[in-house]
């Protein structure tokens, strides 16, 4: 079975695509200076729609979907955005967890595994 890989670096690729099945590399915000919660966790979900798109899926078929997020007490703030963004009956299995991720400006980092 071939792999095919998207934004390929040096460190990693932004999303991989094994089978039917397409795996994302955690999302953060391009622009995490100063931003709420809700502005990055709406950015986030951006890059994942682009991400999705470019590897021929979309939102619709989510499978599973870890959020890092650097302060719980923000968990509802966040909730606030996915919920709206999440695609209605398709809700994926989900983890949220407090972490510190990698650079103090991110408040939040999303990954994500689809299907194709």
């Amino acid at each position: 079975m071939s792999i095919k890989r998207f934004q390929v670096g040096p460190r990693m690729s932004q999303a991989v695509i094994h089978g039917d099945t397409v795996y994302l590399a955690g999302q953060v915000a391009q622009d995490a200076q100063g931003g709420t919660v809700a502005e990055q966790t709406k950015n986030v979900l951006d890059r994942i729609d682009k991400l999705l798109a470019e590897a021929g899926t979309d939102k619709s078929k989510l499978l599973s979907a870890t959020i890092w997020l650097a302060d719980m007490s923000k968990f509802d703030e966040m909730n606030v955005v996915w919920d709206a963004w999440v695609a209605a009956g398709n809700a994926p299995c989900r983890a949220c967890v407090n972490a510190e991720l990698a650079k103090p400006q991110y408040n939040v980092e999303i990954g994500v595994i689809a299907a194709i």
